[in-house]
């Protein structure tokens, strides 16, 4: 693929508007739906998240459309334009199952947090009833958007379609990020005094973080290049990418929460800790940590390699990755 002809901040911004406009058009509003529950459902769709798993999925997709030897059939999704055709339904979907998740994960039950984004939490602004039901929304309604869009009669989308649901599905679902919040859920405490930190060791660790976080990452990768058309080999390449990726953001993640300031984050520092919950610093200290994300963007980079994919908008991702600060 050839060099990027715009910086990946401007990249990334383009990108942003693309999903926000299409999550505008897909999610649906009164009066078919009750107004309250629309109105919750955007508050937390709209508030400005990063979109690092939809951008994701369209640069997946567009890295498949720009390489010819990475397509099945040749030249299927062969310009970026078509890439983004096919593959925004999906970077839409899964964006819509992330804000779920966060939805829930700040409820009383679960983090029990006050600030995400930047603002109050759902709950805390629309009360905790409200907020079960538009994360439930978001998740039913992105699966409905799988089954029907891109709109299509072709055999071979169909099948791309129907992919692309069964891995997003697998990655939400109990083997995935459900399953992970579970684990992590009942692992609250572990890492504090007197804690069961000692059992809770390194490979336990990221096989919590796969599930939690990785699992829909490394589904956000797989489906941009289903839907562009790419070949068993190109999708399992970026699979692995994707797979490193996630354990990178996890563990820049967990970095984070102890290095960060909450007016940056966007959310409250430093509540891993006071939770005693798990996490890469608390297992294996910053330093180590630091080395792990590396080795994480390094192992990335080799899987692209693999297909013989050297530059271009996944490695820059990659990149920021292991360097953002938010």
């Amino acid at each position: 693929m050839s060099a990027p002809a715009e910086p990946l901040g401007e990249y990334i911004g383009a990108q942003c508007r693309r999903v926000d406009e299409a999550l505008s058009r897909f999610l649906p509003g009164p009066p078919a739906c009750p107004p309250p529950l629309s109105e919750a459902m955007r508050y937390s769709l709209f508030a400005g998240g990063k979109r690092f798993r939809p951008v994701l999925v369209l640069a997946a997709a567009e890295e498949v459309a720009a390489t010819p030897s990475l397509q099945e059939p040749p030249g299927q999704a062969a310009t970026r334009e078509d890439a983004h055709r096919l593959a925004l339904p999906a970077a839409c979907a899964i964006e819509m199952i992330h804000t779920y998740s966060l939805i829930h994960d700040d409820l009383p039950a679960m983090d029990d947090d006050t600030l995400r984004r930047g603002r109050p939490t759902l709950h805390m602004a629309h009360g905790e009833g409200t907020a079960i039901l538009a994360g439930d929304g978001l998740l039913t309604e992105a699966f409905a958007l799988l089954s029907r869009e891109p709109a299509c009669g072709e055999p071979v989308l169909l099948r791309r379609r129907m992919q692309t649901l069964s891995e997003i599905a697998r990655a939400a679902g109990a083997l995935g990020m459900v399953g992970g919040q579970a684990i992590d859920l009942a692992a609250a405490g572990a890492a504090t005094p007197g804690g069961d930190g000692a059992a809770f060791d390194l490979e336990r660790l990221r096989e919590m973080h796969a599930m939690k976080t990785g699992a829909l990452i490394r589904a956000s990768a797989i489906a941009g290049a289903i839907m562009a058309g790419g070949t068993s080999a190109a999708i399992a390449a970026i699979a692995d990418y994707a797979s490193a990726l996630g354990l990178a953001f996890q563990i820049v993640d967990d970095i984070l929460d102890v290095e960060g300031a909450t007016e940056d984050l966007g959310k409250t520092a430093g509540k891993d800790a006071a939770a005693g919950k798990p996490t890469y610093p608390a297992i294996v200290g910053l330093e180590r940590s630091r080395h792990l994300a590396a080795e994480a963007h390094a192992e990335s980079g080799r899987a692209l390699a693999r297909v013989g994919i050297d530059g271009g908008r996944l490695h820059e991702i990659a990149e920021w990755v292991v360097g953002r600060r938010n």
